[in-house]
C-alpha cells in the first residue's frame, strides 16, 4: 500500500438525504468526517415526481466549499455516489433536459405492465439478471419512449445520477459500471449494454456512453467551478458510484463466507460473487445481480428497510408528534416482540403515504392482531425486517449450496442496535455491524485506489478493519425465533394468497 497522506471528498446522495464526507488517508488508516449534510426531498410537479437536480448540484458545490473550513489546500480528488436506476438527459450542448424523474413516479408501474406483456419477466431476468421492479431504468425509459415527452437528438446522452453529477463537475460524459448495472439494460456476463434489448424497447443505443470501471479518474473540476469556489483544479474519480456498491467495498472481512446487508432506507441483502446467478430460483425469490468493484457481482435482494420506519416517523410528525429514531428504538425495545408481522417486500409499502395505517391494514388483512400504539407498530416493523433477513438468508444458502457463517451489516441502519440483535436472533448467525459510514468509506477508498494507494479489494477491506473496528452481536433465544419464523411465513403466504 502507498504512504502518501491524502484528503479526498466523498459526496453521497441518498434517497432521503445527502452528505459530503472528508476522508483523511495517512497511508495506512482512514478517518472520515461529515462536513456538509442536506435533505434530498422529491418534488411533485403536476402529476409527476422529480428530483431537484439543480438544488442537489448546489449542495454538492457547498460541500466542496465546506472543505476549506476543515483542511488546508484543495482535496486530492472528489467522487460522487447515489441511489440506483434514476437518470437525466444531457443534449449535445451540455444542457440538462428537464429534471430527472423520481423512481417512485407513478408512470413506472404502467410501463412495467405493458413491457412485460411483450417481454416476459423470465426472459428479461435471464438476459440481465435484474429483478423486474417498477422503478428499474428499463421501465422508466420505456415510459419515456411511449410518451415521447422528451425530444432526444443523436447528440443527447442518458446519464445516471452519479454520472450526471460527475459530468457537470468535469465535462466528461461516461457511465460507471456499478450504477449501470442497476438499470436492467446490462448484460451481466459481458458487463456491457445489451444492445439487442435496447432495440426491443425502442430506445436508441446512441443514448448510452462507454462504461468505465470504478476507481477510474474521469477528468478534473471544471475551471469555472474551481474559480467560483476558489479551489484548485481537482481530479474527479468514478468511484463505485452506486451507493450500495460503495458500501459493499467497505465490508470489513477478508473471508467470503458471509452475507451482507447494506441497511438504510432500503436494506440490500446478498453476497459477492464472481459471476451472476441467473436461474429460475434466483428470479422467483427476488434476487438481482448488480455490479461491484473489481468486476464483481453483487447478488442481492432489495428489501424496503428503514423506509417503513421513516414513513411512520414522517406521518407522526404531520400529526404533531416528533420522535427521534433513538426514541423509537427504545420504545420498541420495551415492547413484547413476535406478535405481528408484515412482509417488507410487499408493494403496498412502496409509495409514500400514511404508513401506520398501511401496516394496520396488512395485519388485519392477514388475520393477525392489529398493532395500535406507536411502540407496537415500530416493534412490528423491526421484527418483520429481522424475519425477512432470515428468509432471504435461507434462500441465498440454497442458491449457493452452502451455509454462510455470519452476516455483515453496514450503513446507517447499524445505529438501530435492536435491529442488529434481532437479526442475529432470527438468523441464528453472528452479526458483525459496521462501519456506519460504509458508503462514504467505500467511495473514498476507491479514490485511494485511483491514486495508487491501494491495489486490491482485499487491501481496502484490511484498511477498513484496521480503521473502523466493528461491533458483534451473538444470537439469542434461537428456539423461540425459529418457532416464530414459521408463523411469519404463514402470515406472508396468507397475504400473497388473498392479494
Amino acid at each position: 500500500m502507498g504512504t502518501n497522506p491524502l484528503h479526498m471528498l466523498a459526496v453521497d446522495f441518498g434517497a432521503s438525504s445527502g452528505r459530503t464526507i472528508l476522508g483523511r488517508w495517512d497511508g495506512a488508516r482512514l478517518t472520515v468526517e461529515d462536513i456538509h449534510r442536506f435533505a434530498n426531498d422529491p418534488v411533485r410537479l403536476g402529476d409527476s415526481l422529480h428530483w431537484d437536480f439543480l438544488r442537489l448540484f448546489h449542495e454538492l458545490k457547498k460541500g466542496i466549499h465546506a472543505y476549506k473550513q476543515h483542511a488546508s489546500g484543495s482535496p486530492a480528488s472528489i467522487a460522487v455516489d447515489t441511489w440506483g436506476v434514476d437518470y437525466g438527459f444531457v443534449n449535445g450542448k451540455g444542457k440538462l433536459i428537464g429534471n430527472p424523474y423520481h423512481y417512485r413516479d407513478a408512470r413506472n408501474t404502467v410501463a412495467m405492465e405493458e413491457l412485460l406483456a411483450s417481454l416476459p419477466d423470465a426472459e428479461l431476468y435471464a438476459r440481465t439478471g435484474i429483478q423486474p421492479l417498477s422503478f428499474n431504468t428499463i421501465f422508466q425509459l420505456y415510459a419515456e419512449a411511449k410518451a415521447q415527452t422528451q425530444s432526444l437528438d443523436g447528440d443527447t446522452r442518458m446519464l445516471f445520477m452519479p454520472d450526471l453529477f460527475r459530468y457537470y463537475l468535469s465535462g466528461v460524459r461516461s457511465t460507471e459500471y456499478t450504477i449501470a448495472s442497476t438499470s436492467g439494460l446490462l448484460d451481466p456476463t459481458a458487463r456491457d449494454w445489451d444492445r439487442d434489448l435496447l432495440g426491443r424497447i425502442s430506445v436508441p443505443s446512441t443514448l448510452f456512453t462507454d462504461i468505465v470501471m470504478p476507481g477510474t479518474a474521469e477528468g478534473v473540476l471544471r475551471k469555472e467551478i474551481a474559480e467560483e469556489l476558489q479551489v484548485s483544479v481537482i481530479p474527479i474519480v468514478a468511484t463505485a458510484s452506486h451507493d450500495t456498491a460503495s458500501a459493499v467495498v467497505s465490508i470489513p472481512s477478508l473471508q467470503g463466507d458471509y452475507a451482507y446487508i447494506s441497511c438504510g432506507t432500503w436494506s440490500l441483502m446478498g453476497v459477492e460473487l464472481d459471476q451472476p446467478i441467473l436461474n429460475e430460483d434466483a428470479r422467483r425469490w427476488g434476487f438481482t445481480n448488480e455490479g461491484g468493484a473489481e468486476r464483481k457481482i453483487r447478488m442481492l435482494k432489495n428489501i424496503m428497510g428503514l423506509w417503513l420506519l421513516q414513513e411512520c416517523k414522517r406521518q407522526w410528525e404531520l400529526e404533531g408528534e416528533t420522535l427521534s429514531y433513538a426514541e423509537m428504538q427504545e420504545m420498541a425495545k420495551r415492547e413484547k416482540g413476535l406478535l405481528y408481522y408484515v412482509d417488507p417486500e410487499d408493494p403496498v409499502f412502496l409509495a409514500p403515504g400514511h404508513m401506520p395505517d398501511r401496516i394496520r391494514r396488512y395485519c388485519a388483512h392477514t388475520g393477525q392482531t392489529v398493532p395500535q400504539t406507536k411502540a407496537e407498530l415500530i416493534r412490528c416493523v423491526v421484527d418483520s425486517l429481522a424475519m425477512k433477513f432470515k428468509q432471504s438468508l435461507d434462500e441465498i444458502e440454497l442458491l449457493l449450496g452452502k451455509k454462510l457463517a455470519s452476516i455483515h451489516i453496514v450503513g446507517g441502519g447499524i445505529q438501530n442496535r435492536l435491529l442488529c440483535q434481532l437479526t442475529a436472533n432470527a438468523t441464528g448467525r453472528p452479526v458483525i455491524a459496521g462501519p456506519v459510514e460504509a458508503t462514504a468509506i467505500g467511495n473514498v477508498m476507491m479514490q485511494a485506489k485511483a491514486h495508487g494507494e491501494v491495489g486490491t479489494l482485499e487491501q481496502i477491506r484490511q484498511v477498513v478493519m484496521d480503521s473502523f473496528p466493528p461491533d458483534r452481536y451473538e444470537p439469542e433465544d434461537s428456539a423461540e425465533w425459529q418457532e416464530a419464523f414459521h408463523t411469519y411465513k404463514q402470515v406472508i403466504t396468507k397475504k400473497s394468497v388473498r392479494s
